[in-house]
């Protein structure tokens, strides 16, 4: 019996599966105890809002904190020994009210912190321009000469002809739609750097970046024409800029062309000619025929010498891009005009909030440089993404410090936005709160438990009242635009004009995306997405954009014209909105008497004895029933006679008999129109300008 208990315990201390209990008895752990609860795992508690609370809080201040009204503070507080009828929004509370208050509301305190010190600024990190140089340094450049005017008034075809190349046989619709720079070597042997702005009334900020970046202006104007609306522009771009202007009168080989009327004119815009005893220079020339070409460069050179424009050659390279684009095989190319400094293949550079280290330099006829002088202009390729037009470019020491640059850049322009951002939302808060506290004044004197009542009914009739929220298509014409541009300049223009939209009421225009760049399926898919169209301009798209465009139904229109793309526009509009429905006055006639006419087992019908005064009344047409200037009734007729016959037509000077089909009550005096409805198609009432 002793070996059998020893055996047992022995097993019993090999079982880990068997424990005691119940004084050393063992049980398996599916073996149940009675009494014994199953245990449970422990559900994760719900996270609680902590408020920071500090002592003496008023109950304005604890709302705050908490992020509620002041009365949902006061209804916390209501079942508690504290007197709430006696408190209002500047009454301070004691710290246990205070945490009573925060626990009733179910959430937690924490007792505020002392106030950190904001974290430092963050360094400047920017790139700037250096000082101006000093006068040893200084070595002659190049001057820099912006062609304006008009449209059509031949820039483009003066330039051909001073650089004996055909640029202008080139240009779509035979204008200037690009800023262009090209190096011109006169015969005398000066060089010369022009740009080519384009006269059209869309590209006005192309023909001021022009005249910013230049040393002279050469003001184009045409003989037969004289001076017109972007010629007084561009003069105004010279004044503001303080360039000085010679101005070239151009095409003075036709026949009506009248030199002296172009300077009597350019009086009114305070441009006093040589001739009239003033200090401009006025060359008459002509473009085609090469007449006095010879004169108009001599009189740019004189000017150029006399400015004595000078630059430094040597040391970081800076300048002006003056047109930007995204080239297929290049990527991001720019044409920069280099202000001062040497600009050399390989050299990093940044612009706005990119930059590039430079792969290839390339002049206006595509030939490749080594390096670009002040006073010239190079297409410059390498960009980690296209600049703006008009942004400075600055040579860097290296890539990091490029990058650096950008980085900081882009950064002060995202503490801008949120800075200008928080000054609105700072703005519509004060004014809720004057709002709440206009309100609160208003029911200072009902208790907060009448004030409750007040604002619970007040808000739930509110909430009745709300508008759909809804979210499906706006109501009304609608047309989504997605455009592309060749180059940053050509966009810049065309998302001008599109800012002048102001035909919202008739149909609305929402702009989702513009690019530079040829058309991409992206594009497509957006413009399928807001049910749009995309407009390209001077760009293409490919076969297989192409099919996908046509299979989602996305209208792909691209233009060479600018012009021309918005009228196509304009049409694309026009084109969503609803016909309008006219009234076209056939006839007219006055009531004469009326009569009531009763029918075999019919009720009693009024019958109007009319003459008709003008036109005629058709009996199928519709009717109106004029007394003074209101309409008292409109609709069919059910009957018209002549004497005793149903005639389908009476012409003027006729007297006649009819009915209205509707209640309208006649009387000698009243005039019945007949006119006929027809829909008519709308036009948009958005002018663009030209």
């Amino acid at each position: 019996m002793l070996r059998v208990t020893k055996l047992a315990s022995r097993v019993a201390a090999h079982r880990p599966w068997r424990r005691p209990v119940c004084g050393g008895t063992p049980l398996l752990a599916s073996d149940k105890v009675k009494g014994q609860k199953k245990e449970r795992k422990p559900e994760p508690k719900a996270e609680k809002q902590e408020v920071e609370i500090r002592r003496t809080m008023t109950v304005e201040a604890l709302a705050r904190a908490m992020n509620r009204h002041e009365d949902d503070v006061l209804e916390a507080l209501v079942n508690t020994a504290l007197d709430v009828s006696s408190l209002h929004s500047r009454s301070v509370l004691e710290e246990r009210w205070i945490k009573e208050a925060v626990k009733l509301s179910g959430m937690k305190f924490r007792w505020e912190k002392l106030s950190e010190p904001p974290p430092p600024p963050r360094q400047d990190r920017d790139a700037v321009p250096g000082p101006p140089d000093e006068a040893g340094r200084m070595a002659p450049r190049p001057p820099v000469v912006t062609v304006m005017g008009h449209v059509d008034h031949g820039k483009t075809t003066l330039l051909d002809a001073l650089r004996k190349s055909q640029v202008a046989a080139s240009e779509a619709g035979g204008i200037t739609q690009h800023i262009g720079a090209f190096g011109v070597e006169l015969p005398t042997g000066e060089r010369m750097t022009f740009l080519d702005t384009p006269g059209h009334a869309a590209f006005s900020a192309m023909r001021a970046r022009g005249a910013l970046a230049t040393d002279i202006v050469v003001l184009v104007v045409a003989a037969d024409d004289g001076v017109m609306t972007q010629t007084a522009e561009s003069i105004r771009h010279a004044k503001s800029a303080g360039v000085p202007v010679i101005v070239a009168i151009n095409k003075c080989d036709k026949a009506d062309a009248d030199p002296e009327r172009v300077k009597r004119e350019l009086l009114a815009h305070d441009v006093v000619c040589e001739d009239l005893g003033g200090d401009v220079q006025a060359v008459p020339v002509s473009a085609l025929t090469g007449h006095n070409l010879g004169a108009l460069a001599e009189a740019v050179a004189a000017l150029a010498e006399v400015l004595e424009i000078k630059a430094r050659h040597d040391g970081a390279a800076e300048g002006l891009v003056i047109e930007s684009r995204t080239d297929k095989g290049k990527g991001p190319v720019t044409t920069a005009l280099v202000q001062r400094g040497t600009l050399r293949r390989g050299c990093v550079l940044v612009a706005g909030k990119t930059w590039a280290k430079v792969r290839s330099l390339t002049d206006d006829r595509g030939r490749s440089l080594e390096e670009a002088l002040p006073g010239t202009a190079a297409e410059v390729v390498g960009w980690r993404e296209a600049p703006s037009a008009g942004d400075t470019v600055l040579e860097v020491e290296s890539e990091r410090r490029a990058r650096e640059v950008s980085e900081w850049r882009l950064h002060r322009e995202a503490s801008e936005r949120l800075t200008e951002e928080e000054s609105v939302v700072s703005a519509e808060r004060q004014r809720h709160r004057e709002a709440y506290e206009e309100e609160r004044a208003r029911l200072a004197h009902l208790t907060w438990r009448q004030r409750r009542v007040l604002l619970y009914r007040r808000d739930k009739t509110a909430f009745a009242r709300r508008p759909s929220e809804k979210t499906g298509a706006p109501e009304g014409p609608r047309l989504a635009l997605v455009v592309k541009a060749d180059v940053d300049g050509s966009l810049e223009a065309i998302v001008n004009i599109l800012d002048t939209y102001d035909a919202e009421n008739q149909c609305q225009l929402d702009v989702v995306h513009v690019g530079v760049g040829d058309i991409s399926e992206t594009d497509v898919n957006m413009a399928q997405t807001f049910g749009g169209s995309v407009y390209g301009f001077n760009v293409s798209a490919s076969k297989s954009v192409l099919r996908t465009a046509a299979r989602h139904d996305v209208p792909v229109k691209t233009h060479a014209v600018i012009y021309k793309m918005m009228d196509e526009l304009k049409a694309d509009i026009s084109g969503r909105l609803p016909p309008r429905v006219t009234h076209e006055v056939l006839g007219e006639a006055a009531v004469l008497a009326v009569f009531d006419v009763t029918a075999a087992g019919k009720k009693k019908t009024a019958v109007a004895g009319c003459r008709v005064l003008k036109g005629q009344l058709e009996r199928k047409m519709k009717f109106r029933l004029l007394r003074g200037e209101d309409v008292l009734w409109e609709g069919g007729l059910l009957a018209l006679k002549h004497h005793k016959d149903d005639v389908s037509t009476v012409k003027s000077g006729t007297e006649c008999g009819l009915s209205l089909d509707g209640e309208a009550a006649f009387q000698p005096g009243d005039v019945i129109q007949c006119f006929r409805e027809a829909e008519v198609p709308q036009v948009t009432a958005w002018d663009p300008g030209f």
